[in-house]
């Protein structure tokens, strides 16, 4: 039972910052729809019996069994995790094989939202503007991601880490998701380095 309630704490604690955090760049619906499956039986179960209260209980059930029932239901069921939109590439375009489509602007900004909102949930008082960017670059050569969307989520971590988050939320508001920077990943690197130099100078 107490598993259950501190399970429950979480996934309201982790709503309430993304539905904050979408709020803010004005992505209204889907701060409130944000990760209704994990109410789920398959999912809220999952996490009670692995709840940790320091990594995902998804993490703890795939240690455990070998894979997370509850991830494979999760990532199923909401547009902003990269692995919703792994599919097969058309024949035309070489190979065949599993690759990532490129999602829609929206959802990426929820994906970067959701990774911030994940750091500040699980890191507690350790969290700081780059702990989303550092975790997303421990995993980085595991996702498979269309080019431009890793690089427009990168763009994001990068902007937060170096200006923090009023101004990378006003940024994502004001120009991003009003199409005003180009979505693909040449212009989208160049951005990046930019802000990195910044970074480095101060």
């Amino acid at each position: 039972m107490i598993k259950a309630w501190e399970h429950l704490k979480t996934i309201v604690r982790h709503k309430n910052l993304v539905r904050a955090g979408c709020f803010r760049v004005g992505l209204y619906r889907q701060g409130i729809m944000h990760d209704w499956s994990k109410y789920s039986p398959v999912e809220f179960l999952v996490g009670c019996k692995y709840f940790r209260g320091n990594m995902s209980p998804n993490n703890a059930e795939r240690e455990d069994k070998g894979y997370s029932q509850a991830w494979l239901h999760h990532k199923g069921k909401n547009r902003h995790h990269l692995e919703y939109w792994i599919d097969y590439a058309a024949k035309k375009d070489g190979h065949g094989g599993m690759t990532g489509m490129k999602m829609p602007v929206r959802y990426v900004v929820e994906m970067f939202i959701d990774r911030v909102s994940a750091s500040k949930n699980y890191q507690k008082d350790a969290y700081t503007a780059r702990s989303a960017l550092e975790y997303y670059e421990k995993g980085r050569g595991h996702y498979i991601m269309h080019e431009d969307t890793e690089a427009l989520l990168v763009y994001l971590l990068t902007m937060l880490a170096v200006k923090g988050e009023r101004q990378t939320f006003s940024h994502i508001r004001n120009r991003v998701l009003k199409g005003l920077v180009p979505y693909e990943k040449g212009e989208l690197d160049r951005r990046t380095k930019a802000l990195n130099a910044v970074g480095k100078r101060g």
